[in-house]
């Protein structure tokens, strides 16, 4: 078998992914309610209970809500690191000591069959991360939440098979749009979240153009639209000479639903 992907649910309603190998049956993140967690895993013929464990991107609610009740109910481990850990103990309650697992960022490890490199972005979280995972000649990067992307972000996402990559806003949308000041600057910081055009930018700077699939991420309800962010994007990788359909499968995910299971 190879590597599978989907992304159960992806926007600031909640995130949650999911990465299988022959031996690990992994999430990342969880701030969705467990109950809604079961139903979009079962919707792909998954079961919580063979969820081997949690890795935590950051603390904010949106990807944490309901990792605290599926460890306890299933006696799931969570992977985060320790600056994560304080900062979320709060809001997902108490966890088993057997169950706490302390990684660090910046620093790879493996579980069974699946390698992880937990790797430093820029987002208003305590440290928050990405992360990629490798199995056999497979990679699959994950990188959302991040107002900025760095050489050693890039360098870490760099070659890989699938990239599940932020797209959150439209700039002008958001800067028109309702929101307050305050939280436009926050979105539009480099501690706050990419823009249509900076996924473009990085995704042209990195694509090999060999078959790749990116999906795009954490798209904005109110400052964005589903096909804008995927034609800005389509037309920056377009200019840098790759064909987005023969060259690399650019797909979206969804707030509300699953994607299709990707295989590698």
């Amino acid at each position: 078998m190879g590597m599978k992907f989907c992304s159960l649910s992806s926007g600031s309603s909640g995130n949650c992914q999911y990465i299988e190998t022959d031996r690990m049956k992994v999430l990342i993140d969880g701030g969705l309610s467990g109950k809604r967690i079961e139903n979009l895993l079962s919707s792909i013929d998954v079961s919580l209970k063979d969820i081997d464990c949690i890795l935590v991107t950051h603390e904010h609610i949106d990807h944490v809500k309901g990792i605290g009740v599926i460890s306890r109910r299933y006696d799931i481990p969570i992977f985060a690191n320790e600056k994560t850990w304080t900062a979320m103990s709060k809001l997902i309650g108490p966890v088993e000591n057997k169950n706490i697992r302390v990684i660090e960022s910046d620093k790879s490890f493996q579980l069974m069959d699946l390698g992880i490199h937990p790797f430093r972005i820029c987002h208003d979280a305590a440290d928050p991360i990405g992360f990629c995972f490798y199995y056999k000649n497979f990679k699959i990067s994950i990188m959302t939440d991040t107002g900025w992307v760095n050489d050693n972000m890039k360098n870490a996402i760099k070659g890989s098979n699938l990239y599940l990559i932020e797209s959150n806003h439209d700039i002008k949308m958001l800067k028109e749009g309702r929101y307050p000041w305050h939280l436009k600057n926050r979105i539009l910081g480099t501690r706050g979240h990419l823009s249509n055009l900076d996924a473009g930018k990085i995704l042209s700077e990195i694509l090999k153009g060999n078959g790749e699939t990116v999906l795009l991420g954490h798209l904005s309800k109110e400052n964005n639209i589903p096909s804008l962010a995927y034609k800005t994007v389509s037309e920056y990788i377009e200019e840098r000479g790759l064909n987005v359909d023969k060259d690399i499968t650019l797909d979206l995910t969804y707030r509300d639903k699953a994607t299709r299971v990707y295989v590698l």
